[in-house]
């Protein structure tokens, strides 16, 4: 009897042993799952945005530094100095405090991507948040407050609220009120000046020597109008340089306000040399605008000039999304009326995104037997023209509401756009037809069309990227493109060039209206992807096709 007890308390013992070690493993059993779900919640967090960051290919930014003079290499280290000063300035005007974004993200990946996108917002996809805790982008990005309402800004008595040059802020009784430019950044912009006075010293070119010191006091005073006027003048300096206040896209809310910007070029020579004699079409190419006398009634400026650049360092608003591959300047309208623009090819950043982006796109996008209709000649005509259509068409409404511009408020990047694009090619078949542009006029069709897979991929945050899809689904309206079977399309040349002329009518007739109501209904009806469309540009994401490129630059690179 004492054995069987003994026996059943050790067995008793044994199971009690055998229990509690299980409830001890438990809780770690328990503690290893959690760790490994949140270990594999931050891998997939981490190859998500490192995905994004794939989107972008890596370019290095160089020129033939041999055939500059030792005091071009001291003019250009001075440039890139100051155009370093637009990045914090544009951190400011689109975000806010760099620094307190940059402590809020943990991950070194995350943090790389806003450096990409100058803050929280992905340029590539819509400006969707990619930081834990932040909201939507607002509209107005940071040139006014964010609760400010259209209404509000309508009634505001500020003379200036409208000025490229100002941004606005509350008071402490809530009021808005503006402050210049060149108050709110003077920390950026007084050591940006002192570097373009630096290259100003070494520069052999008396006019942009001119030009660099009249854009410095331009930086202090946002009076920048006298120094675009020199710029117009300039025609044989070998360093350019791009920088302060340029374009409006930042400004959804209004499309009034500029974003600071610095793009350093060096011009290749012989390239330009060959462009010039384009600038002489000007006038015949007005006149034969495919609208009615009064929406081309502006003569567009004989002193504009064409050339070809190295671009060597981008700063600030140029950096962003989808990266510039041309330059159309000034935009001040009346500078425009006076002298015309000058038109600025990036050859170097336009071969890197031909080469790694455009190509693979139509070879996968564009039907077999059309690919051989897909070359640089052509997409650098296509480009070039893009540039020179800004310049043309009518800056002013007929009707009496002003420019353009202020009549079309925050839609008027994206209808400029798109006139630019599609007056472009229909610029290039008028010169084809004249002799002046050589090869099949179906190269420069089939490479635009390609062209237009790539610049949709910037998104609907990025005037171009709708331009485009406007321009895709009036296509597929007119019956100028045909979808196949394998998922290529296939250019119908005949009805893409009627389709040509009838949109560049429309988006002239929209601008010389100044139709702000009928240009918000052609976004919201045709400013969308189809369903099919995105299926097609998906195949193009897990292909690994970049979206745009992002840059190797800076004195260093250069090696000077």
């Amino acid at each position: 009897m004492t054995k069987h007890i003994l026996s059943l308390l050790i067995l008793l013992i044994l199971l009690s042993s055998c229990e509690g070690y299980q409830k001890e493993r438990k809780p770690e059993k328990t503690t290893e799952t959690k760790i490994d779900l949140k270990k594999q919640a931050l891998d997939k967090q981490q190859k998500e945005m490192q995905a994004k960051i794939n989107q972008y290919a890596k370019v290095k930014l160089t020129t033939d530094t041999g055939k500059l003079t030792d005091n071009e290499k001291k003019v250009i280290i001075h440039l890139i100095k100051a155009a370093e000063y637009m990045n914090p300035a544009f951190w400011e005007q689109t975000y806010g405090d760099k620094q307190s974004l940059m402590h809020q993200i943990k991950d070194s990946l995350t943090r790389v991507y806003a450096e990409i996108n100058y803050g929280p917002w992905d340029r590539l996809d819509d400006n969707k948040p990619f930081v834990d805790g932040i909201g939507p982008k607002p509209a107005g990005a940071n040139f006014y407050p964010a609760d400010m309402t259209k209404d509000e800004f309508e009634k505001a008595d500020l003379p200036d609220k409208t000025s490229q040059y100002t941004i606005l802020r509350r008071d402490e009784n809530g009021k808005l009120y503006t402050i210049p430019y060149h108050q709110a950044f003077e920390k950026y912009l007084k050591p940006a000046s002192e570097e373009l006075l630096k290259a100003a010293k070494f520069a052999d070119n008396k006019m942009f020597k001119n030009y660099l010191k009249l854009r410095a006091k331009a930086l202090l005073d946002d009076n920048f109008r006298p120094s675009d006027m020199l710029w117009m003048d300039m025609k044989d300096n070998h360093i350019d340089v791009v920088i302060g206040p340029i374009e409006n896209y930042e400004d959804q809310l209004y499309n009034y306000k500029t974003s600071y910007e610095g793009v350093v070029l060096v011009k290749d020579m012989d390239w330009s040399k060959k462009l010039a004699h384009f600038i002489r079409f000007l006038p015949e190419l007005q006149k034969n605008l495919p609208v009615p006398a009064q929406y081309k009634q502006e003569k567009p400026g004989t002193r504009s000039d064409l050339n070809a650049y190295d671009a060597i360092y981008y700063a600030g608003d140029a950096n962003t999304g989808g990266k510039t591959i041309a330059i159309n300047l000034p935009n001040d309208e009346e500078v425009q009326l006076k002298k015309g623009t000058r038109r600025l090819q990036l050859k170097n950043v336009m071969k890197a995104k031909f080469d790694q982006i455009l190509v693979p796109i139509a070879d996968m996008l564009i039907t077999p037997e059309q690919r051989k209709h897909i070359n640089f000649d052509a997409f650098f005509a296509n480009t070039m023209f893009h540039e020179v259509a800004h310049g043309l068409g009518i800056k002013n409404t007929i009707n009496g509401k002003g420019m353009a511009r202020k009549a079309l408020k925050e839609h008027y990047s994206t209808i400029e756009e798109g006139k630019a694009d599609i007056l472009g090619l229909y610029m290039v078949d008028q010169l084809h037809k004249k002799g002046e542009l050589d090869g099949d006029i179906k190269d420069y069709m089939t490479t635009f069309m390609a062209s237009i897979f790539r610049s949709i991929r910037f998104g609907a945050a990025d005037a171009h990227g709708v331009a485009n899809m406007i321009r895709f689904n009036y296509f597929k309206d007119k019956g100028a493109f045909t979808r196949n079977a394998d998922g290529t399309y296939k250019l119908n040349y005949d009805k893409m060039y009627d389709a040509m002329k009838s949109l560049s009518a429309l988006l002239l007739k929209l601008q010389g209206d100044g139709d702000y109501e009928g240009v918000a209904k052609l976004i919201k009806e045709k400013g969308i992807v189809p369903e099919q469309l995105k299926q097609d540009l998906q195949k193009l994401n897990d292909a690994h096709i970049p979206v745009d490129i992002i840059f190797d630059q800076g004195i260093e690179t250069l090696g000077l």
